[in-house]
């Protein structure tokens, strides 16, 4: 880094809120000489440092690597408004953390994509580096821009912005990738284009949306997908690590100088989940479920501590109590945590798996309150959803909690589930008093405090790869009379309600269930100045209908329109490893209220299994 640049970035950070954001120099970074490596990959989280810090994924996938002598990967976050401005005004690039170098100058770009609202924010980002936003305005010269995690699955919207996206899980698929551009730079080969045809012709997983044209229908869905080569796959196949044990788990972390959202250790149980609820895109696409052994939990988790000293430990996964072996994991753990003070915390337990035994396992975590989500206020909602959670189980596990001590309790639900009545979203108030209810009838609680019962309601986004895909989201006059009908319900001041914004929900749905024609909105939506609009005080939802209105769209063809049965999706060049005919007959079972049993007890046969893995709930055959 030149001295110039250097005081330039100092009269920066004197300026700026929070400049632990951005000076790096933390303690676990890696750092490598530039002359020695062969290709530096820039890891980029579209949002704020506190919350890029706590991504586990990125925590893998960088030390992943960075074990590869001839990979350098560093780290770059979006820069908070007041530190965007300071840069345009000194004329300073987007950096990574490590080399302070600018990330135009690194070989690769990748982005991970967590969440459609931060897709003005991944814009912005490469706008700051000085490179051209589409990807087609591109040189050779430039870096490759890859982008993966769970917005990958349908990545249509952004597609015209990157080279290409990293399907499934990406501990081996990125390592390839990077190892065949090392190739072809050093045998001559490279072009920009010669590189992508290679990478979707060889290494799985890999989509390049410039290699597939699509074409539309009068009614604006889409007609085909067709591969501009022959030997490139007419479907992208998920990327998945079959055995997890074996899988690459970091036994140092990059610590930050600020506090940020998850100052814990992370401890990635297992992937996957059981359960299959239908509205969950999670469950579906990471699909089959893949263990850990508990020894190497435990082993995983004490080197963490060691470097890292934090006093607490989070069990991570879609719902820890799934877990088989989740009583051995617990104790062993307790071997020593106790001894140290460090305490166990479970943030997704279901109620039908909530024992005496795991709150006793967890009596040391400092919150007074446990989380459940039930989902839905009635047991037939939940029989259409597919939860498996009955009114006895929540009671069950509440008592457990109540007697333990635990006052407060929080229940997550939705509204604008398909086949909703005013009688499930009275049902929501009703459970929620029931639980209060519960409190007061149970002799172990504690004496002389009153109980607070939290009700978070989100709006119902119906996502790719799952049985409601088919289906539309209500309109936003419909989510709104829904969030004040359940207002209107809760009657009981020890229930408190509150509820996520329909306006962002509605968004987020045109955004996730888009085509490419949305690039052209985002385009707009960046040279208009939108940035970090999955924070309330940045979002403007007048100005997001605007865009979308402006590049010619309408946002209801995309959010509020039920799909054809034989419709081609946006996201069907994908192939996720559950096939549509599954998921098509989950949405029948859906409209019959018919419940479908988890992976343990049945075999639904959705697909997975040709994926497979050992210690999976289906096993390759």
């Amino acid at each position: 880094m030149s001295e110039n640049y250097r005081e330039r970035l100092d009269n920066i950070l004197r300026a700026v809120q929070k400049p632990g954001r951005y000076c790096g120099g933390e303690y676990g970074q890696t750092l490598k000489d530039k002359e020695k490596v062969k290709a530096r990959f820039a890891f980029c989280f579209p949002d704020s440092y506190e919350i890029g810090m706590s991504n586990l994924g990125i925590r893998i996938l960088y030390g992943v690597l960075n074990r590869e002598d001839d990979i350098w990967c560093e780290r770059a976050y979006a820069p908070w408004p007041d530190m965007e401005e300071m840069m345009i005004k000194y004329n300073v690039p987007l950096t990574a953390q490590e080399s302070g170098d600018p990330i135009a100058d690194f070989d690769i770009i990748g982005f991970t994509l967590q969440y459609e609202m931060c897709y003005t924010n991944v814009l912005n980002m490469i706008k700051l580096a000085g490179l051209p936003i589409y990807a087609k305005d591109r040189t050779d010269d430039m870096p490759i821009i890859i982008g993966g995690g769970p917005c990958s699955y349908n990545a249509e919207p952004i597609a015209d912005f990157f080279d290409c996206f990293s399907i499934g899980e990406g501990e081996e698929a990125l390592v390839e990738f990077t190892k065949l551009y090392i190739k072809m730079k050093e045998d001559g080969t490279y072009t920009r284009k010669a590189f992508l045809h290679e990478a979707a012709k060889t290494v799985g997983g890999i989509y390049v949306p410039s290699l597939y044209d699509v074409t539309y229908k009068e009614d604006g869905t889409i007609k085909a997908y067709t591969p501009v080569y022959d030997d490139i796959p007419s479907k992208i196949t998920k990327r998945i690590m079959p055995d997890m044990d074996k899988s690459y788990f970091p036994d140092k972390l990059v610590m930050p100088y600020i506090e940020t959202v998850q100052d814990r250790i992370m401890l990635e149980v297992y992937r996957g989940c059981i359960r299959g609820c239908r509205f969950c895109q999670a469950g579906i696409v990471y699909r089959p479920v893949r263990e850990k052994t508990p020894e190497v939990l435990c082993r995983q988790a004490k080197c963490l501590y060691e470097s890292t000293g934090y006093d607490e430990i989070s069990l991570s996964s879609l719902s820890i109590s799934d877990y088989t072996q989740i009583e051995k994991l617990t104790t062993d753990l307790l071997e020593w945590t106790d001894e140290k003070n460090v305490s166990l915390s479970l943030p997704s337990l279901r109620a039908d798996s909530f024992t005496k035994e795991l709150m006793d396992k967890i009596a040391t975590v400092r919150s007074s309150s446990l989380t459940f989500a039930p989902e839905a206020g009635t047991q037939r909602l939940r029989d259409v959803i597919n939860k498996n959670v009955f009114e006895d189980d929540l009671k069950r596990a509440v008592n457990v909690a109540f007697d333990a001590g635990k006052t407060q309790v929080k229940l997550y639900f939705m509204n604008g589930l398909p086949t909703e009545t005013s009688e499930d979203l009275e049902g929501i108030a009703n459970l929620a008093k029931t639980v209060v209810e519960e409190y007061y009838k149970n002799p172990n609680r504690r004496k002389g405090k009153s109980p607070q019962v939290t009700i978070s309601v989100a709006c119902f986004v119906p996502k790719p790869f799952t049985p409601f895909q088919w289906e539309p989201q209500d309109t936003m006059d419909m989510l709104e009379e829904k969030n004040e009908y359940i207002r209107d319900c809760v009657t009981d001041r020890k229930v408190r309600y509150t509820h996520h914004d329909p306006r962002t929900s509605h968004i987020e749905a045109v955004l996730a269930r888009g085509d490419r024609r949305l690039g052209k909105a985002l385009e707009i939506a960046l040279n208009e100045g939108f940035r970090f609009d999955a924070w309330e005080e940045y979002f403007d939802y007048d100005k997001w209908i605007s865009v979308i209105e402006k590049a010619g769209l309408d946002p209801a063809f995309y959010a509020n329109r039920r799909r054809g049965d034989d419709e081609i999706f946006p996201w069907d060049i994908i192939d996720c490893g559950v096939t549509k005919e599954f998921l098509m007959r989950e949405r029948n079972n859906a409209y019959a209220g018919k419940t479908t049993p988890n992976c343990r007890e049945k075999c639904s046969a959705c697909g997975a299994n040709k994926l497979g893995g050992e210690r999976s709930c289906c096993p390759k055959k």
